[in-house]
């Protein structure tokens, strides 16, 4: 059945690229909230996007079809999984449980038939019924899972499908989920599954498949830097697929109002310390070993090196002259090279930023809010235009509006226990009556794994008391790289409701605004502060040394303290204090 004006979506035909709709349904429940961001937007370009002010761009939401939340509850109901996930079993045993399951024989043929017709990279996609609201936007909570879709077998195709759906239905139970629906007081009960499989924008480059770039862009910059201003937004490239900005990784960050503006290193040396050195890919080659309950199963890492092979850092690089100290344009030359997207930020040939702008202007006029939205781009091989940008995802951006005042005298005044003039959010809080930190005594960036791990018990037993408690540590909070950070999942972290990212000289990175961490932490209200090391503002560790200690390791201390913290985040000018109520 195709769309209509009374149904928007056509009614999956067992065709995918052959069909005249490239937003389909599969079942009668509904969308969840990624779906229905996609058919938003979707609609709002159709409506208001003039694509004629880009003819060298194809800009559209990459086909898909959705398998509607009646399908969900009725695996979960045959399979008697309800009953299974009230255990409280570890995520490894709920994802096993679910492979075993069969899913609804409704929507067999139609998977069948797709898998029949389709034969590159799929994205198979959450869609919850909670994701992507304003308020709770469970930003990365769910799981998502490429295929490389390209097996000869078509019933070994079909297989790869169904693993990965209901490996996406089984991350509605994870830890992770649980608890942060416990932090926004919303029950799993009130939670259902849709599953989005979309096209992978890309394109096949040997054994790898992946786009030339991809982006997440936030209209509002809760970290402006040199002439960028808070309401110009942000934007971070990453080469190949996504995964490298959501989980944190190390990307190039701009103001799409300064696009030839260098971020704010010290030197050249200190920005090839803090530059892209590999990327994410579909891997198309030799399978990987049987993995249906990991997220990464079909992904591959690759270095910067493979990716010249490959022919694509023509339009992405820079080459750093020893000589001269200095970058250039592209890789004509010899010499490392370095991803500053350079050729198409500083130069006119390919007006991606142009384009990024007026898709942010559009998705703001469309919600009436500050957003957030990601996407994928693939250039031609030769000639970089035509090029397509896949829109994957839009969210609204929580912008809080309260008036907080705090000055520069007071970040410095006496009594401050962490202070900063880059801070993420706006308020007041004070009802934090527990700290805890990462010792800077022992830290090592070889100890973030165990640190993670070890956050995990204390976390867990502060939520059971209802207590909010202060988080201080060192490097980028959330991200997968163990050495940029503590590599902490929302699970472990999940009942603070300040957080604090100190750095080291060794580990002095620049927040991620485009990770799913981060926008979680800003949709949740917490304080977010950073502490640079060549800052003018210190942590009191001496202070916190000596506060009544709760538990201890060889890595991280819980101190509670005589009375509660005062947080003050003034989010106009980004500056923001922690200091005790009670007199020292």
């Amino acid at each position: 059945m195709p769309a209509t004006s009374e149904n928007p979506f056509g009614r999956f035909e067992r065709k995918f690229f052959d069909s005249d709709d490239d937003f389909m349904l599969i079942g009668d429940g509904a969308l969840g909230g990624k779906a229905q961001g996609l058919a938003f937007i979707r609609s709002a370009l159709a409506r208001s996007f003039d694509a004629g002010r880009f003819p060298d761009f194809q800009v559209n939401i990459p086909r898909l079809a959705v398998i509607t939340t009646d399908h969900f509850d009725r695996f979960m109901t045959r399979n008697g999984l309800y009953d299974r996930v009230q255990d409280g079993d570890p995520d490894d045993r709920i994802a096993h449980a679910f492979q075993t399951a069969e899913l609804p024989v409704e929507i067999a043929g139609d998977l069948r038939a797709l898998v029949r017709n389709v034969h590159t990279p799929l994205a198979v996609r959450s869609s919850s019924l909670l994701e992507d609201a304003l308020l709770h936007p469970f930003a990365g909570v769910y799981a998502t899972k490429m295929i490389p879709n390209n097996q000869h077998d078509a019933d070994v195709r079909f297989r790869k499908l169904a693993e990965a759906i209901k490996f996406v239905y089984a991350s509605t139970f994870f830890r992770a989920a649980q608890d942060y629906r416990h932090a926004i007081g919303r029950g799993g009960e009130q939670e259902k599954m849709a599953v989005v499989i979309q096209e992978v924008v890309g394109q096949r480059r040997g054994d790898r498949f992946y786009p030339n770039v991809s982006g997440v862009a936030r209209s509002f910059n809760f970290y402006p830097t040199g002439h960028g201003r808070a309401e110009d937004g942000i934007v971070n490239l990453a080469l190949g697929l996504g995964k490298t900005i959501v989980d944190g990784g190390v990307v190039w960050s701009y103001s799409p109002a300064y696009p030839a503006a260098m971020p704010p290193f010290g030197s050249v040396s200190d920005l090839l310390k803090h530059t892209q050195t590999q990327f994410w890919a579909v891997n198309m080659g030799k399978p990987p070993a049987y993995d249906p309950i990991a997220e990464t199963e079909y992904l591959t890492q690759s270095s910067i090196a493979d990716a010249e092979t490959d022919g694509v850092l023509d339009y992405v690089a820079s080459t750093y002259r020893a000589d001269s100290d200095r970058l250039t344009i592209g890789i004509g030359a010899e010499g490392p090279r370095v991803l500053t997207f350079a050729p198409i930020l500083d130069l006119p040939d390919i007006p991606l930023n142009d384009l990024i702008r007026a898709l942010l202007e559009t998705a703001e006029e469309a919600t009436g809010a500050k957003v957030e939205i990601e996407f994928a781009v693939n250039l031609d091989p030769r000639h970089g235009l035509p090029a397509r940008l896949g829109f994957l995802q839009i969210r609204p951006m929580l912008v809080s509006d309260e008036m907080v005042e705090v000055s520069e005298e007071d970040l410095t005044a006496d009594g401050v226990l962490v202070a900063s003039d880059s801070v993420m959010g706006n308020g007041v809080v004070d009802t934090i009556q527990d700290v805890v930190y990462v010792r800077p005594d022992t830290f090592e960036a070889r100890h973030t794994p165990t640190i993670a791990a070890a956050l995990e018990p204390v976390n867990r037993g502060l939520i059971n008391e209802g207590r909010p408690y202060l988080l201080i540590g060192f490097g980028r909070w959330g991200s997968t790289d163990p050495w940029l950070g503590v590599p902490v999942n929302w699970s472990q972290i999940s009942g603070a409701k300040a957080i604090v990212e100190a750095a080291t000289p060794e580990m002095d990175v620049e927040p991620s605004q485009g990770s799913h961490f981060f926008h979680n932490i800003t949709s949740l209200r917490v304080s977010y502060f950073s502490v640079h090391h060549s800052a003018p503002y210190n942590i009191d560790w001496q202070w916190l040394a000596g506060q009544e200690l709760v538990t201890e390791t060889n890595l991280i201390r819980h101190v509670r303290l005589r009375g509660p913290l005062i947080v003050r985040v003034d989010g106009r000018n980004g500056r923001g204090l922690i200091r005790p109520s009670a007199a020292r």
